[in-house]
C-alpha cells in the first residue's frame, strides 16, 4: 500500500490532525508509527501549554504543559509526521475524502482528527495572571490536589460554588471559604455551608494580593479575604470554528460534539478528541482518545 494517493495534482493524506495537544500528538505518534502519511496543523497556545504542573500523567511524576507538548512535537516529527504551524480555517466533507483549508492552501485527506481543544476566558481580577496556574486554579479535577491543606477561597458567580466548596473540603482542605461573586446566596445554601463549616462572603472581588505568593483577595468595598489558593471561575469556548457547516451531532446544549466509542463523530471519517467532545477533558484522557482513534483509523485504511 502506498503512503498516499494522488487526486489530480494534490497529495491525499491518510489523516490530517488539527491541534497539537496531548490527543492530537498521541494520534500522530500512533499513525506515524504505522507509516501512514499524516499532516499535523499546530497553532501554539492551547490550554495544556499554559499548564505549569501536570502530575497525573502516567510515567511522568511532574511535567509542565510546554515540556510535555515540545517532547510530543519532537516525537511525531521523528515518526515522519509533517507539522505545519498554520490555523485551519475550514474542513469540508467530500464523497471519499475531506478538504482542509489552512494557511490559504487546501489539503486532502481520507480522515480528519479534530483535536483543537478550547480556550479559556479568565475572570477580570487584577493580578490574576501573576498567580494563574500557580495558586489560582479554575478546575477542581485538574488542580484540586494542589490546594491540599491550604487556606482556600472558592469564587463563583452561581450557587454551583457551594457544591464545589463542599467537594473541595471533602477531598483537599478543611479551611474553605466560599465567595459568592456579585449575588446573594439563598438561605438553603447558607444553611448548607454553615452545616459543613464553610465560611461565606458575598461581594465583588477586584484584586489578588501578594507579590511572589498569594496572600488574599481585595473586594470592591475594600474588604480583604485572606487565602493561600483560589478555585475561581472561568468560561470555556471551543476552538471549533473550522467545523462550521458540517452536520455534527452535539450534546443537548448544542455545545460539545457527540462521538462513538472510538471517537468518531456522526460524520464518518471525522474523529473528535479532548475538549471538543462530550465527556471529561484532561491531558491523560485526551492522549488515550488519540491512541484509540488512530488505531481505529489504521484498521480502516488497511481494511483489517
Amino acid at each position: 500500500m502506498e503512503k498516499a494517493d494522488i487526486i489530480g495534482s494534490e497529495t491525499l493524506f491518510d489523516c490530517i490532525v488539527v491541534g497539537a495537544g496531548p490527543g492530537g500528538l498521541q494520534a500522530c505518534i500512533h499513525l506515524g508509527r504505522y507509516n501512514f502519511k499524516v499532516m499535523l496543523f499546530h497553532s501554539p497556545g492551547g490550554r495544556t501549554y499554559h499548564a505549569k504542573h501536570i502530575e497525573n500523567y502516567l510515567g511522568l511524576p511532574l511535567v509542565s504543559g510546554p515540556d510535555l507538548l515540545e517532547t510530543g512535537i519532537t516525537q511525531v516529527k521523528n515518526f515522519g509526521v509533517a507539522v505545519e504551524n498554520a490555523k485551519v480555517e475550514r474542513v469540508t466533507a467530500r464523497e471519499r475524502h475531506f478538504e482542509v483549508l489552512a494557511g490559504g492552501k487546501t489539503y486532502l485527506s481520507r480522515f480528519v482528527i479534530a483535536a483543537s481543544g478550547a480556550r479559556e476566558t479568565l475572570a477580570p481580577f487584577k493580578n490574576l495572571l501573576r498567580f494563574f496556574s500557580i495558586s489560582y486554579y479554575t478546575c477542581m479535577i485538574c488542580d484540586g490536589y494542589r490546594t491540599t491543606g491550604k487556606k482556600l477561597l472558592v469564587i463563583d458567580r452561581t450557587a454551583n460554588g457551594v457544591r464545589m466548596s463542599i467537594g473541595m473540603k471533602q477531598m483537599f482542605t478543611k479551611d474553605v471559604t466560599f465567595l459568592a461573586h456579585g449575588f446573594s446566596l439563598a438561605p438553603v445554601y447558607r444553611t448548607l455551608l454553615e452545616d459543613e463549616g464553610i465560611g461565606l462572603v458575598e461581594g465583588r472581588p477586584e484584586e489578588l494580593l501578594g507579590e511572589k505568593t498569594l496572600e488574599g483577595v481585595r473586594l470592591s468595598d475594600g474588604r480583604v479575604i485572606p487565602c493561600e489558593v483560589i478555585l475561581g471561575w472561568g468560561s470555556v469556548s471551543l476552538n471549533d470554528d473550522y467545523l462550521e457547516g458540517l452536520a455534527l451531532e452535539r450534546d443537548p446544549e448544542g455545545f460539545k460534539i457527540v462521538t462513538k466509542g472510538s471517537g468518531e463523530s456522526s460524520l464518518p471519517g471525522l474523529f473528535v478528541l479532548g475538549a471538543l467532545r462530550h465527556g471529561h477533558s484532561q491531558a491523560i484522557i485526551s492522549a488515550g482518545q488519540g491512541a484509540e482513534a488512530a488505531i481505529e483509523i489504521s484498521t480502516r485504511i488497511v481494511e483489517l
